[in-house]
């Protein structure tokens, strides 16, 4: 659970959507928590435009979630209520990535891939800051 968030946080801060950073991932439970496993590295992967805008969608919620949570986790006072925050948040986004019609590991993939594609990331903003300003539009 803890690669997911920090694939999320990392997708996020790429696609420069959240304002503040979640410093739970980079904290001693992390590192605790993230034994060696494999990580899948995103190969060159076409995905189609839907994806891409789910994708886009999805961040913009977890971005939200991220600065909630992370009030959250400041405020909490020790290391098992800062573990709770951080489950509860981790949690939340999965949903978040579900709502939008992603698979979990589509929009890690996706993450990844905005990470080492300049212009793919490019993509996903324009889709974030027109999804953002429509969606600003029907409020």
């Amino acid at each position: 659970m803890q690669r997911m968030t920090a694939l999320f946080s990392a997708a996020l801060l790429s696609l420069g959507l959240a304002a503040t950073q979640a410093q739970a991932e980079q904290d001693d439970d992390a590192a605790a928590n993230n034994a060696e496993q494999p990580q899948a590295t995103a190969p060159a992967q076409d995905f189609s435009d839907q994806q891409l805008q789910q994708f886009a969608d999805a961040s913009q919620e977890i971005a939200v979630i991220s600065q909630e949570y992370t009030q959250q986790l400041q405020a909490a006072e020790d290391k098992q209520a800062q573990q709770d925050v951080r489950k509860e948040a981790n949690d939340e986004m999965v949903k978040a990535v579900q709502n939008s019609g992603l698979e979990v590991d589509t929009f890690n993939a996706i993450g990844q891939a905005i990470q080492q594609d300049p212009e793919l990331m490019q993509r996903v903003q324009e889709m974030a800051k027109a999804s953002a300003a429509s969606d600003g539009q029907n409020s």
